[in-house]
């Protein structure tokens, strides 16, 4: 039987994530959010689930601050979101790695190169830049294609290559969207492990994901959306509620 997750806790510490009564309308007047909240401690594993148009996306956008809340607060590490500078914006993504089904990697740059962009783009210094991409690289077991181009690697091999530039920041929450949705089976359990492993790093990871298969035999913890609620929080779950 799962247990529910209390999702105002902080007895695991300052949560690295917290939401509270956040609601999100859009100017037609779609509700895609409402009345949320949630938290999620330093160190955790989370599957967000629910159907298309339930509202995972919608908070996702709101994670990275690309998009602001209509009511309630986003709260990453202690600071509102919505309270900070146009120029601290930056400086609080880097602390939230985040990866998608499409990999969105530049096709004419080395996976190297790709991941080293990342850094590049933020100002970090030169002598940094190549020892945290071979580190990084380590991780996700691409030190071998590290000259190749996103066109001579398999779908899993880029994956790998968007989560080590995910990586390269050292960031404190690692979101993950629908990252095994274009993948085969056998290769979404090796992108499933690499997460882990990052999770076993120290990162908090949040994977909102369609896949019941990997979600029930892991049995982490499971926040299921629907129409913009969320309707169950619970650690050790199923991807469906099991009554």
């Amino acid at each position: 039987m799962a247990r529910s997750h209390p999702t105002d806790s902080t007895a695991d510490g300052l949560p690295v994530l917290s939401l509270r009564g956040v609601t999100k309308t859009y100017p037609n007047g779609k509700s895609a959010l409402r009345d949320v909240t949630l938290s999620v401690p330093e160190g955790d594993f989370v599957f967000l689930v629910g159907p298309s148009g339930a509202g995972k996306s919608t908070l996702i956008r709101l994670l990275i601050r690309e998009e602001l809340a209509t009511k309630g607060k986003v709260m990453l590490e202690g600071r509102d979101l919505a309270r900070l500078n146009r120029r601290d914006v930056p400086q609080i993504r880097r602390r939230i790695g985040i990866v998608f089904q499409d990999f969105k990697l530049l096709p004419n740059k080395s996976v190297r190169d790709n991941v080293a962009f990342a850094l590049e783009v933020t100002g970090t210094p030169r002598s940094r830049i190549a020892p945290a991409v071979d580190r990084v690289l380590r991780v996700v077991g691409l030190a071998a294609q590290a000259d190749q181009r996103p066109a001579e690697l398999s779908g899993g091999e880029q994956q790998r290559t968007a989560i080590a530039r995910a990586l390269v920041h050292d960031p404190r929450l690692f979101i993950a969207d629908e990252p095994t949705g274009n993948l085969d089976p056998l290769i979404s359990w090796e992108i499933i492990q690499l997460l882990l492993r990052i999770n076993e790093m120290g990162v908090t990871v949040l994977m909102a994901t369609h896949n019941a298969e990997v979600v029930t035999a892991l049995r982490k913890r499971v926040v299921g959306l629907e129409d913009g609620r969320v309707v169950r929080d619970e650690t050790g779950a199923a991807y469906h509620r099991e009554d």
